[in-house]
């Protein structure tokens, strides 16, 4: 009887040691996690998607994946800052929102956000698909136009099953990855 009484006690110290380990493991998961997937520039995010209804985990996937929050990343195709927005696509946005500042800084992170979230809203607006739109972020609206004109890649001319191309379709996996990511952290 006393053996067995220690036994069990042995036994609840294991256990409560085996959760207490599992709990700050799991903790430790989200704060690498939390690091890896940070929430940075988060006045803007708020701010601009609130102003444009787009989904502020769509935002954060969505630099996290361009740049991985590096304000003055330039892509080898010359897509700027945070969203990596090409210069020509800027010049458009900033026409179609009626900027007529000069001297706007595309690297300008706060400039960055408002004009990616604002194409990302002009993309959802257009497609009415949050994974379309993603697909146009990258490969361009004309591009997923041509796709959905396309009854073999699009037979009910809507949606797409399976993008085309290669890098597109990882590109748009990767950031429904992350949004998911965010989500869950967040």
């Amino acid at each position: 009887m006393v053996f067995s009484l220690h036994r069990k006690k042995g036994f609840l110290a294991f256990a409560l040691v085996v959760i207490v380990v599992a709990g700050i493991a799991c903790l430790g998961l989200n704060a690498v996690k939390a690091y890896i997937y940070p929430q940075s520039y988060s006045n803007y995010v708020e701010k601009y998607c609130g102003e444009y209804g787009i989904d502020e985990n769509l935002t954060y996937a969505v630099i996290h994946t361009e740049s991985g929050f590096d304000s003055d990343a330039v892509s080898h195709m010359g897509a700027c800052g945070l969203m990596q927005i090409m210069p020509e696509t800027f010049e458009w946005l900033r026409s179609k929102i009626g900027a007529d500042e000069s001297d706007i800084d595309i690297f300008d992170p706060e400039t960055n956000i408002r004009y990616g979230v604002y194409f990302l809203s002009v993309l959802n607006n257009e497609f009415g698909d949050e994974r379309l739109a993603i697909a146009a972020y990258h490969a361009g609206m004309g591009r997923v136009n041509q796709w959905l004109s396309d009854s073999v890649i699009s037979p009910d001319g809507k949606t797409l099953e399976n993008i085309p191309f290669d890098d597109t379709e990882y590109y748009v996996k990767k950031v429904e990855r992350a949004k998911k990511v965010y989500e869950t952290l967040y």
